[in-house]
Order: structure tokens, then C-alpha cells, then sequence
């Protein structure tokens, strides 16, 4: 064939080409192949200890055991799919149980609500005993509010010795940080401080050894400069306490119009991510804070309006492909009811139950469909404030992701069978983009709890390619065995 270019011509170009392409891959790795947790719960450093997820752990079971006493009463409560056609007569639900437990996929065949509901209501129950905090912030802003240096300064150093003793006794969820306030130029020395003080006592106290997954919140991030100037006292701080350099990680906040669109008419997410160095591994949105940003009122800011559909839309796309990961905010309607049963006074009445029933069912399904809809949204992380809110945390994960289990089980298993070829099941066309993201639906799922190992099995992985967590490495052992095998 003849050809009008030299390789030396294509080369050439090429060359230029090739560094952009890698400076593009290193700038979009894909998503993260970590396991990121499904929540993060804030609480006020005043009252944090050693043992707070614990506490929270036992306060959501017994809240779970209370207002979720079976799974009719769970479903109906949160509205979960075909719930109208569940009993309410005990006898009938009484019944129903026994046939799950007895027979599960019998009665999946012929009432798959049923089903839904009662392996969501039993995985709830047992992640809530196992690990019912999967990530913890200790706040010194929101959740904390401005006190006295020298109040702030005890409880930095009181927080730190709680973290070290958790350190110790292993009672530390998996995943940890603390949330200092602002860079701006009011509480900038102040957030800096109580840094200090904290990871000055924590390394003291354990040693030199950070938490795992220890983080660093920065709030109300607006401006590069503010990424800059923290993540150069994380270097002095490294430096001076002999951490391991990029040890000390962060998290921004997103939750100012100005974050979203700047002054110049840019979105400057990308240049705050830029800025961290390579630190930043997750951005959380702020719900009320971006809505009072947006002058909306009190009565309308809520986690599905569509201006934080926007924002979270932007944050989306700033920052796809990256591997950072991306949080929602919370629903701040607390499931509490108002009466409350006191250690000397007489029990709560069948009207004073129902009551505190009622206004905690109705907390429950707000939250239920706000995190449904931020996982409609690919937002998979959310927080949460109160342990009341722990129960609807799992319980919309699971639902969400058991509900569609088979029909990416088919999808993922076909998509395999056909070794990364274009397939169709269906009405729905798979290509090999969609081969990782069916495959980080079922890691998503099984980190969460929402599916076994074993149910994974059945779309033809095994444990060793699940745990791989990558669709083309999966693709490429099973071609090099094959090879191997025809040889």
C-alpha cells in the first residue's frame, strides 16, 4: 500500500498527542476502586468520645426495634415498593414471616414485595448491630458554633485523647475526621488553631499513628487561594509532627453559589480539587448553606430542590471521572417524637406511642426519599445527624440497590459471557463503559450490605475478580487464562 506520511511525520505528531492523552488520564484516573462509606454522621465536638459510634450503634437498633418492630410496619412506613399489598393483620404477618423464613424464594415468586421488604428489614437490623457508623466527622463548625479560644482549645485537645483511647480499644468506625471551621478571614486563625492543637495532642497521645481514613473537612470552600493556604499548613504540620508527606488528607465543602459559578463565570471546582495537591479525596455538598446562598427560604430549603439539583449537577460533572469521591447533605427533619418516656415518671400511653409513631414515620419517609433521590443522582454518600436516621440510611440503600439486584445480575453475567463484546438483554444495549459501571453497582452494593459474596457469585465473578474491583483487569486475567489454556 502506499502511504503519503513517514512514520517520522506520524510519530511526531503523535508525540504531542500521547502527552496530552496521558496528562488527561492522570487528570481522570475513573472512579475510585476504594470503599467509600455510604454516610458520614456529624456531631458536635463538645460531646464526642471514644465509644460514640458505639453509643449511636445501640441508640439506632433500639430505635429500629421501636418504630420498625417488622417488616410490614418498615415498608408501609417508607413507602417501599408494592407495601399497599402487604397484611396488616398480625396473624397474616405472622404468617407471612414464617413462609420467609421457611421458603424465601417461594414467597419471592409470588409476592416479591414481601420478599423486598423482609431481606431489607433483616439486613438493616444485622448492619446496624455490626456497623451501624460507617464514617464519623467530629465538627467544630456547624454542629459546634463559636465559643470562647479557650473552650475551643480544651475540647480540640479532649477530642484528640477521645480519638487516641479509640484508636487503642479499636471502637473508631472505619472511616474518621474532624471539620475545623472556615478559611475565610474571620475564623481562618481560629480553624487553624484548633488543628493544631488536635493533631498536635493525637500524635502525642497514639504515638504517631493517624486514624485509617483519617480526613480533614475545610467548609465553605470559595476560592483556590483558601485550598492552597490549608493544604500548606498540612505540609507544616506533617513536617513538624513527623507524619508520613500527604499523610493528612481533605474533604471540601461545597455549599456557596460562588463555588459553583465564580466571579468570572467559571466553574472553579476543578481549580479548588487542583489546588489540594492530590490530598483532596472527597467533596460533600451542603444543602442548607447553598440554599440560603441562594436567598430561598427556610420554609422551601430542602435536599431535593431543584437548585440543589443544579448544584449537585455541577459538582457532578466538575469532578466525574477524577476518583473524588461526592457526599449529599442530610435531611434535617429529625425522626424524635414529642413525647418522651422519663426514668421515674409512667410509661407513654397507646395515644403517646402512636403519637411519637406517627411523627417518626413521617421523618423517616422524608429521609427515606431524599436519599433515594440522591441515589437516583449517583450520589451515594450522604449524612446524617441523628441515629434515629441510621435505620432509613440502610433501608433506602438497600431497597435501592436489592430492587434492581436482578436485572443487573442478568446484565453483568450476559455482559461477561460475551467477553466485553456489545450485547443486548433486552431492550437495554451494554457496552464496555457499562461493564465497570454494572460491576460498581454490585461493589457498591456489597460494601453497604445491601448483597452477599455469594449473590454476587451469581453473575458469573468469583471473590478473587470481585474484590479486583476493575471490569478490564476482570477482562484481562480471563483472557491471559484462556490464552494460557489454548496454548
Amino acid at each position: 500500500m502506499k502511504l503519503s506520511l513517514t512514520e517520522e511525520q506520524i510519530d511526531k505528531v503523535f508525540s504531542r498527542l500521547q502527552k496530552a492523552n496521558l496528562e488527561f488520564n492522570k487528570l481522570y484516573p475513573g472512579e475510585s476502586l476504594s470503599r467509600q462509606p455510604v454516610h458520614t454522621v456529624y456531631g458536635g465536638a463538645q460531646i464526642f468520645k471514644a465509644d460514640s459510634a458505639e453509643k449511636l450503634g445501640q441508640l439506632a437498633v433500639r430505635s429500629f426495634a421501636e418504630y420498625a418492630p417488622d417488616f410490614v410496619v418498615m415498608a408501609r412506613a417508607l413507602g417501599m415498593p408494592g407495601h399497599e399489598r402487604l397484611p396488616l393483620a398480625q396473624e397474616k404477618i405472622c404468617q407471612l414471616t414464617n413462609a420467609l423464613k421457611e421458603n424465601p424464594e417461594a414467597v419471592r415468586q409470588v409476592q416479591p414485595a414481601a420478599y423486598l421488604a423482609y431481606q431489607v428489614h433483616s439486613r438493616v437490623k444485622e448492619k446496624l448491630k455490626r456497623e451501624a457508623v460507617e464514617d464519623f466527622r467530629i465538627d467544630f463548625e456547624d454542629g459546634y458554633g463559636n465559643r470562647p479560644d479557650d473552650e475551643e482549645d480544651g475540647h480540640a485537645a479532649l477530642v484528640a485523647e477521645e480519638v487516641a483511647i479509640g484508636l487503642k480499644s479499636r471502637t473508631l468506625p472505619p472511616f474518621i475526621g474532624i471539620r475545623i471551621k472556615p478559611f475565610n478571614e474571620e475564623l481562618r486563625a481560629r480553624a487553624c488553631r484548633t488543628l493544631d492543637i488536635f493533631l498536635t495532642a493525637l500524635v502525642g497521645k497514639s504515638e504517631g499513628v493517624l486514624p485509617e481514613n483519617f480526613v480533614v473537612t475545610l467548609p465553605k470552600v470559595v476560592i483556590p487561594e483558601q485550598v492552597e493556604a490549608f493544604v500548606d499548613l498540612l505540609v507544616l504540620l506533617e513536617a513538624k509532627l513527623n507524619l508520613s508527606p500527604g499523610s493528612l488528607k481533605l474533604e471540601l465543602m461545597i455549599e456557596q453559589t460562588q463555588t459553583i459559578i465564580d466571579s468570572n463565570g467559571y466553574c472553579p471546582i476543578p481549580a479548588l480539587v487542583k489546588a489540594s495537591r492530590g490530598r483532596c479525596v472527597a467533596a460533600h455538598f451542603g444543602t442548607y448553606d447553598y440554599t440560603a446562598s441562594c436567598n430561598i427560604t427556610a420554609a422551601y430549603q430542602h435536599m431535593d430542590h431543584p437548585a440543589c439539583d443544579f448544584a449537585r449537577h455541577a459538582l457532578k460533572v466538575s469532578l466525574g471521572g477524577t476518583g473524588i469521591w461526592l457526599s449529599d447533605g442530610a435531611t434535617n427533619v429529625m425522626p424524635v417524637g414529642p413525647h418522651r418516656q422519663t426514668k421515674d415518671g409512667p410509661p407513654l400511653s397507646y395515644e403517646q406511642q402512636m403519637d411519637n409513631m406517627a411523627v417518626v414515620h413521617r421523618a423517616w419517609k422524608l429521609s427515606f426519599d431524599h436519599i433515594h433521590h440522591s441515589l437516583m443522582n449517583g450520589y451515594y454518600q450522604g449524612w446524617d445527624l441523628h441515629p434515629a436516621q441510621l435505620p432509613v440510611r440502610y433501608a433506602a440503600l438497600y431497597t435501592f440497590f436489592r430492587a434492581g439486584a436482578d436485572a443487573a445480575s442478568l446484565r453483568l453475567r450476559t455482559f461477561m459471557e460475551k467477553a466485553a463484546q456489545a450485547t443486548l438483554v433486552g431492550e437495554v444495549f451494554d457496552d464496555a463503559a457499562t461493564g465497570q459501571g454494572l460491576l460498581n453497582y454490585f461493589l457498591r452494593a456489597l460494601n453497604c450490605g445491601a448483597v452477599t459474596e455469594d449473590e454476587v457469585r451469581e453473575t458469573g465473578l468469583t471473590a478473587e475478580e470481585i474484590l479486583s474491583r476493575s471490569f478490564v483487569r476482570i477482562l484481562n486475567e480471563r483472557s491471559k487464562k484462556q490464552n494460557k489454556a489454548h496454548a
